[in-house]
């Protein structure tokens, strides 16, 4: 077993969190030997077909509509927060996408873009700057995130009760998928990863790992990787 295994083998979900959302499912993906470059024209297409996507799926009635995006705004509600004031990563996208969704990077812009294109919120960390594995636990509300406010560096803290992936320091995203820390973001130089694909009811097994086979197919254009995955469920 290599070290990326064995983190996956020791990534949990607590049980309090399956008990809020009984089909909740989260499937880890680590991607290694990732060459960090700006978004190229690979990247762009893939933003391009994610535009129009979404712009399809818009005209069809509104983003809460959606069916895994009002899913999540339900999972939302069950843990206290208020999904029309912090709307989960997939929402946000999807809303912003016809009119543009943002140019970062390679990698954050592909796996932005496979979040849209197969309707689910995906999240990615550097895993160099990583402690220990990722849990998924309802907070205590003690738990340091750190993040910006008005420009500057500060630590916040989780409401009790709010679900958030946390590793052996602290909070890594905050309210499920919504807003990552700072610690463990995505640069213009990570070239290991994990990326946390989130999946509720409206979503098959078999469409969870089809998104997660396109994540990595398409972050291997540019050069070869290699990757692992997990599934946490129930």
């Amino acid at each position: 077993m290599n070290r990326f295994e064995d983190l996956l083998a020791r990534a949990r979900v607590d049980e309090d969190v399956f008990a809020l959302c009984p089909d909740y499912r989260a499937l880890l993906v680590v991607i290694d030997g990732i060459v960090p470059t700006p978004g190229d024209e690979a990247s762009e297409d893939l933003l391009r077909s994610a535009e129009v996507h979404a712009t399809q799926l818009l005209a069809g009635g509104q983003a809460d509509q959606l069916p895994h995006v009002e899913a999540w705004r339900s999972a939302y509600r069950a843990f206290g927060a208020k999904p029309q004031r912090t709307r989960n990563t997939l929402e946000a996208l999807t809303r912003r996408a016809p009119a543009g969704l943002p140019r970062v990077n390679r990698v954050t812009d592909v796996y932005n873009a496979v979040s849209v294109m197969h309707q689910l919120p995906v999240g990615g960390e550097d895993l160099s700057r990583y402690a220990g594995p990722p849990h998924l636990v309802r907070a205590t509300g003690e738990e340091p995130f750190d993040t910006l406010a008005d420009g500057a560096e500060v630590i916040e803290h989780p409401e009790a009760g709010e679900v958030v992936w946390r590793d052996d320091v602290g909070v890594t995203c905050r309210r499920w998928n919504w807003r990552q820390a700072r610690r463990t973001q995505l640069h213009d130089g990570t070239t290991t990863a994990l990326f946390i694909l989130d999946a509720l009811g409206p979503m098959s097994d078999g469409a969870l790992h089809a998104a997660a086979d396109d994540l990595v197919g398409h972050l291997s254009v540019a050069s070869p990787v290699h990757s692992w995955r997990r599934l946490l469920s129930p």
